[in-house]
C-alpha cells in the first residue's frame, strides 16, 4: 500500500471509520503425594464463566501445561493401558519433578469424563488460565510496536484453538476475546492449540468495540478482515509494520457492525480459485505471518 488510509475532515484516532464492504471439574480427593499413581473418581464438569482452562486433554496440550509453569497443576490423570509407555512417560517425567501428583484412572473412565473427542489417554486439572491485561500491550515494548489480534465472536472451539496456535507462532502479543457471546479455552481449544494457550497471552474484554476504541486512540491501527472488502491484504505495506490489531470475525457471520466501524480500514484475502473465502482459523495465519513477514524484513 502506497501510504496510510485516509480519514475524513476533522476525523482523529478516536474517530469513525468508513465502513467496509462484508467482508473442569472439581479436583479429585485424596490426591496422591508426587510421583504416586492410583486409581480415581473420574472428575466432572463445570462451566466457565471467565477465560476458562481448568482442565486440559491431550498429550501436547498437557506437555506444554506442565513445562509453562504458568500456574498451578492439581493433577494429571493417565489412562492406566498407556503406563510404561513412551508417550507418557515423558509428562509423567516432567509432572514428577514439578511436584504434581500423576493419577491412573481406567481409559473409560478417563473418557467419560473428558469433553474432547480425543484426549489420547491424558487428563490434567488446574487453576484457571490467567488473563492478560490489556492495557500492558497498547503501548510499544522493546524496539517493535505492537501487534494484537482480536476475535470477533468465533463460537468454534477448534478455530479458536487454531487461531491461537498461529498467533503463538506468528509472534502477537495478544490475543483479545469478547467476554460473551465467544468461545474461550475449554479442553478442545487448548488441544487444538497444541498447547499454546499455555503461553500466549489472552486478554478478554466486556466489549470488543470498546476495546478496539481504545487501541486507536492509543495510535493502533485497527484492519478489519472480510472476503468481500475491495483492498487486499497484500496492500499493507509500511503499515504492517506500525503498531497493529488484527480483528477477525465470526464464522458465517464476518465483522459484527459495530467492531466494522471501529476499523481505519478492512482487507480481504486474494481467492484466485472458486471457493470465496477461507475458515477463518487458516485466515488468520495467513494474514498474521504476512504481518509479521514485513516486520522481519523478509521478502516472499
Amino acid at each position: 500500500m502506497s501510504g496510510k488510509p485516509k480519514r475524513g475532515p476533522g476525523q482523529g484516532r478516536g474517530g469513525r471509520a468508513a465502513a467496509g464492504r462484508r467482508s473442569g471439574p472439581p479436583r479429585s480427593r485424596g490426591a496422591g503425594r508426587t510421583g504416586q499413581v492410583r486409581e480415581g473418581d473420574a472428575p466432572k464438569k463445570r462451566q466457565h464463566k471467565t477465560l476458562g482452562g481448568e482442565q486440559i486433554e491431550g498429550r501436547q496440550a498437557v506437555r506444554e501445561l506442565l513445562i509453562a509453569q504458568r500456574r498451578k497443576v492439581h493433577e494429571v490423570w493417565i489412562s492406566g493401558e498407556l503406563e510404561g509407555t513412551d508417550a507418557v512417560d515423558d509428562i509423567v517425567a516432567i509432572a514428577n519433578a514439578n511436584r504434581v501428583p500423576v493419577i491412573r484412572v481406567a481409559r473409560k473412565k478417563l473418557e467419560a469424563a473428558a469433553r474432547s473427542e480425543a484426549p489420547q489417554g491424558v487428563l490434567a486439572l488446574a487453576a484457571p488460565l490467567p488473563e492478560a491485561d490489556l492495557t500492558k500491550y497498547l503501548r510499544r515494548r522493546g524496539k517493535q510496536p505492537p501487534f494484537l489480534v482480536a476475535v470477533d465472536g468465533v463460537t468454534d472451539p477448534g478455530n479458536l484453538g487454531a487461531i491461537i496456535r498461529s498467533c503463538d507462532g506468528a509472534g502477537a502479543d495478544v490475543v483479545v476475546l469478547p467476554r460473551h457471546r465467544a468461545v474461550h479455552v475449554t479442553p478442545t481449544v487448548a488441544k487444538a492449540s497444541a498447547g499454546a494457550v499455555e503461553h500466549q497471552p489472552i486478554a478478554v474484554v466486556s466489549g470488543l468495540p470498546g476495546a478496539l476504541q481504545r487501541m486507536r486512540d492509543a495510535g493502533i491501527w485497527v484492519v478489519g478482515l472480510d472476503d468481500a472488502a475491495d483492498r487486499s491484504l497484500f496492500e499493507l505495506g509500511d503499515l504492517a509494520t506500525e503498531a497493529v490489531c488484527l480483528v477477525l470475525g465470526a464464522e458465517g457471520a464476518g465483522l459484527s457492525r459495530l467492531v466494522r466501524e471501529r476499523c481505519d480500514l478492512i482487507v480481504s484475502i486474494p481467492m484466485l480459485g472458486r471457493v470465496s473465502s477461507l475458515n477463518v482459523s487458516a485466515a488468520a495465519a495467513l494474514t498474521a505471518y504476512e504481518i509479521r513477514r514485513h516486520r522481519t524484513g523478509v521478502s516472499g
